[in-house]
């Protein structure tokens, strides 16, 4: 106690004291003597710069913004051993410069290896999916976490981290117990590897994750070197020769439907390969699902619809290939493997209705074939090998096998005074290189018997109209390889300059034009171009002035480049050739299309028709008319866009493009906005007075009457035929004049529409179709 006393007595001690000081008498005391500096303190270290701004992004406007990098010296995908993965993410900042993308969470990775197959069934070389093969899936995931959750399946991934000190640097390791799904102990490491991968969960600016798949160029490597290999030798078809009619958006095939599209025959592959096969049911459908056997079946779609069934026939038989379906070349551009390596289910995709097996079908004399060893007996050279025995090829080499030269165009006076004048025309006709003989029935080798000379007005603006149609079988003289025809025509119709070429088409063999019928009428089979398949005549167009024979003739404004902004090589990338275009016309240019479809022809033979959902009793799709839209004219652009845009009819068979019950188009295999897939690169649409730069200002709707329409409301309301009542509103507050309320005269105003839709304004439809195709 007395201890604790104590110091208490000392603690109120010491506080009275410090009392009394802090007291004093009230002044502040005196400053003490400076003291001595202290010693500095060591520098901190500098702080890390920040990243700067655009250095690197997390967002992509498209997918092709984001690109990969990704090493054979950074991997080990294939084989056994400890998997690890290294890439590099780049996308575009705001200045459209390459920088590292960061913030990627999910990626996929397939892994296939070239194989030598020995089988004596399929490709003698074949690609195999590491993780197929295994019955391990189709590809693997990395994410962050090391687990997936994907369309409804959940299991372990790899673990995906990026590079904290270098963005948009990811590697990703293996975990889990076991190797990864996509290494395979069996592999070939000698062998050429496909890498590809898909990138998951990217964003554009607005947070809306995009529709397009983001996936890597390919990888093909040989792991046990490292080496890069540019030409696997397996890939026959190239991106190219698919983009001819599925377009081109930023270098990579536009428009795929199957799996909203994985933008190159090279990736297909990953899946679409010989581990990939059907079950009895859907082999018995029609179904396969090998890249090569698939896309030949696919491809064949109308040619085989009789033989599908059940979602096989849905989704195959519907198809309208655009081209001549036996012209191999126009998709195997990329050497000759597809005419040496010869398989049988390469075959079955377009010869569905062969069976190996039991040799149904297999020639006359229903060859039974258990494997493809015999295939190379019958098929490795001569008349039945795949170039020979599908004509690839031949109807270039036979163009100028049957020509037909205009030569003269003269009016002779009326035999009686009742306004009608004789046209009388010549053309010279060369068949197999000679001149044709003498007393030679013509139509014996034609196909389209009826089928006669083009001939046509030109006005002084170079627009035509055909109704001065001769046929090689009006009043004809044949006499020293030229032949004359004539015709009376109305008086009105036989002056200034015409225009005169030919649509014939004939058949041909083995190099020659051949008769297309036996002396029995019957049609001769197998000809190179038959009765159902003609090789087109050549016919230069030649003009001719009726009023002056030495006279200045006006060139037809579809002769004038400069007046056409569209391309017939264009045309011709899809559809090879416009004769198969249109059937057994000879037709093989656009001044030939010109005689029907002209701005002056004024009616129209198609009303539209959609796909209602529904069939009749035996299986056929049922379509019905839209009876509030209707066409009365043939001009070429109308119609080229109205097909083209699914606003035709069913009545001559199953349309290859049509509006479904949803008005949506179904079957154009194409970008529907691209207009650079027909017209020329940087063509120019309208004219410096807002017009059109064909100088078409007027579009006839009547056979009977005087009626016309503005074309530019109308080129518009071909593809937008449902535009609504303020659409229509809209044209006409424009100056337009539109089918059913047409003007009396063709002298009409031109439209205002290039106020605002012509090339590089606000709403240049250069500018809203790039952007609907994106």
């Amino acid at each position: 106690m007395m201890k604790n006393y104590n110091r208490s007595l000392l603690t109120i001690a010491l506080l009275s004291a410090l009392t009394l000081t802090a007291c004093g008498d009230g002044k502040d005391g005196q400053d003490g003597a400076p003291g001595t500096p202290g010693t500095p303190g060591t520098p901190g270290e500098p702080g890390k710069p920040g990243t700067p701004a655009g250095a690197f992004v997390t967002t992509a406007d498209k997918a092709a913004d984001v690109t990969f990098d990704i090493l054979p010296a950074d991997i080990n995908v294939a084989g056994s051993g400890e998997f690890a993965i290294k890439f590099k993410a780049m996308g575009k900042n705001a200045q459209g410069r390459s920088v590292p993308f960061s913030g990627l969470d999910m990626v996929s990775l397939y892994s296939l290896t070239l194989a030598a197959n020995s089988s004596g069934s399929g490709a003698p070389l074949e690609w195999v999916n590491n993780a197929m093969v295994q019955d391990l899936g189709s590809s693997m995931y990395c994410t962050l976490t090391g687990t997936y959750s994907s369309r409804g399946q959940t299991g372990n991934a790899c673990t995906l981290v990026e590079d904290a000190d270098e963005l948009g640097t990811y590697t990703g390791t293996w975990t889990h117990e076991g190797a990864a799904p996509i290494m395979n102990p069996n592999d070939d490491l000698n062998a050429t590897h496909r890498l590809i991968m898909r990138a998951y969960n990217v964003k554009d600016s607005g947070g809306t994750t995009l529709s397009d798949k983001v996936l890597s160029d390919r990888l093909d490597y040989v792991p046990a070197t490292g080496a890069l290999v540019e030409a696997t030798g397996k890939d026959t078809v190239t991106d190219a020769a698919c983009m001819n009619c599925h377009g081109n958006i930023d270098g990579r095939i536009a428009k795929i439907e199957a799996h909203h599209n994985y933008q190159s025959v090279e990736n297909c592959v990953a899946c679409h390969n010989p581990d990939n096969q059907p079950d009895e049911d859907q082999l018995a459908e029609g179904w396969l699902f090998d890249f090569g056997p698939m896309i030949h079946r696919l491809h064949a779609g109308h040619h085989i619809s009789d033989f599908l069934s059940g979602e096989a026939k849905e989704y195959f038989g519907e198809l309208g290939f655009p081209g001549e379906l036996r012209e191999c070349t126009s998709c195997h551009n990329n050497g000759p493997s597809w005419s040496n390596n010869l398989y049988r289910q390469a075959c079955v995709g377009c010869h569905i209705n062969v069976n190996f097996e039991t040799g149904e079908g297999h020639s006359n004399f229903d060859l039974a074939q258990a494997d493809d060893s015999q295939c190379k007996s019958c098929h490795a050279s001569g008349s039945l090998s795949p170039a020979m025995a599908h004509k690839v090829g031949k109807r270039a080499e036979y163009a100028e096998l049957f020509k037909i030269e205009p030569q003269t165009a003269t009016v002779s006076d009326p035999v009686a005074d009742d306004g009608m004048k004789t046209l009388a025309v010549s053309v010279k006709i060369t068949m197999n290189g000679a001149p044709v003989a003498d007393g030679t029935v013509l139509t014996d080798y034609m196909t389209n018997t009826g089928r006669p000379l083009l001939i046509g007005n030109v006005n002084s603006g170079g627009f035509v109209n055909g109704d001065l149609n001769l046929r090689l079988t009006d009043s004809p003289v044949l006499s020293g390889g030229v032949l004359t025809v004539s015709k009376a025509f109305p008086e009105a119709l036989l002056t200034g300059t015409i225009y005169v070429t030919a649509e014939v088409q004939v058949c041909a063999d083995k190099g020659m034009v051949v008769k297309c019928r036996d002396g029995a009428g019957a049609a001769v089979e197998g000809l190179d171009f038959g009765a159902d398949h003609g090789l087109a005549n050549a016919a230069p167009l030649t003009y001719f002035n009726l009023d002056d024979p030495a006279g200045a003739t006006v060139t037809a404004r579809m002769d004038t480049p400069a007046r056409i902004t569209v391309e017939e090589a264009k045309c011709n990338s899809c559809h090879q050739n416009l004769t198969h275009v249109k059937g057994t016309h000879g037709v093989t240019e656009f001044t030939q299309c010109m005689a029907c479809h002209n701005t002056l022809a004024g009616r129209s033979g198609h009303p539209v028709q959609y796909d209602t959902g529904e069939v009749d009793a035996d299986g056929n799709r049922i379509f019905e008319t839209i009876t509030d839209i209707t066409f009365s004219n043939r001009d070429l652009i109308t119609v080229a866009h109205r097909f083209h845009s699914g606003n035709w009819d069913a009545l001559r068979g199953v349309p290859a493009i049509y509006l479904d019950k949803n008005m949506e188009l179904q079957g154009y295999p194409g970008v529907a906005t691209d207009c650079s897939a027909c017209h020329k690169d940087g063509a120019q649409f309208f004219a410096n007075d807002g017009g059109l730069t064909s100088g078409k200002r007027a579009i006839k709707v009547s056979s009977t009457a005087e009626e016309y329409i503005t074309p530019v409301a109308e080129a518009c309301r071909t593809c937008h035929a449902h535009s609504n009542g303020a659409a229509l509103a809209h044209f006409k507050s424009n100056g337009a004049y539109v089918q059913g309320e047409p003007a009396t005269t063709s002298n009409l105003p031109v439209e205002s529409c290039a106020t605002c839709h012509a090339e590089g304004k606000a709403y240049g439809i250069d500018k809203v179709h790039a952007e609907a195709s994106h």
